[in-house]
């Protein structure tokens, strides 16, 4: 693809604009990740992923951490390259607030863009448990939230691995590369 060519015929930044994540990069960035939350003295009881991007991160964390609770949350926001909806929006099933009650929690996501979704996510946390603490792969300067714990900081749109590729099915309505 040429420089400044759009990716998989989406709209937004272009190639040249884009940090890329690889497979086994990924890997490293995640466990370097974890490694940083445990020289931090952070031992979380649960992980609180943010779906889908956030999966990924919980599960790896959840095995270098050796934290086997590990939850999920549903948080619609981008609607495609770059562009959200005004506010992210939380999509059932949500978590049952008792089942966090006094824990001490760790939401895991890919990036920290804008940082609502972190923010819905932890100011959702925040009443119910002992402590939460955010831990990113990314995070971009125009976060509101600033991460306790982050991998690397870009400015640029981001080619993970899991969304580089097209779906195999096509559904209707369907965000690609978001």
């Amino acid at each position: 693809m040429a420089e400044g060519e759009k990716a998989d015929g989406a709209g937004g930044p272009g190639l040249a604009e884009r940090e890329e994540l690889g497979w086994e990069l990924f890997g490293t960035a995640s466990r370097e990740l974890a490694q940083t939350i445990a020289d931090d003295g952070f031992a979380p009881d649960l992980i609180l992923s943010i779906a889908r991007g956030g999966l990924f991160v919980a599960g790896s964390l959840g095995y270098a951490l050796d934290v086997k609770n590990l939850h999920v949350m549903n948080v619609e926001f981008y609607t495609g390259v770059d562009e959200r909806l005004d506010l992210p929006v939380m999509l059932p099933p949500v978590p049952n607030a008792v089942d966090l009650t006094g824990a001490t929690v760790l939401v895991a996501d890919d990036v920290a863009d804008t940082g609502a979704t972190l923010k819905l996510v932890r100011d959702f946390c925040t009443d119910h448990v002992a402590e939460v603490r955010c831990a990113v792969i990314y995070e971009k300067p125009r976060s509101e939230v600033k991460c306790d714990y982050v991998w690397k900081y870009t400015d640029r749109w981001i080619n993970f691995p899991w969304s580089v590729q097209p779906p195999v099915i096509r559904r209707e309505g369907q965000v690609l590369d978001a």
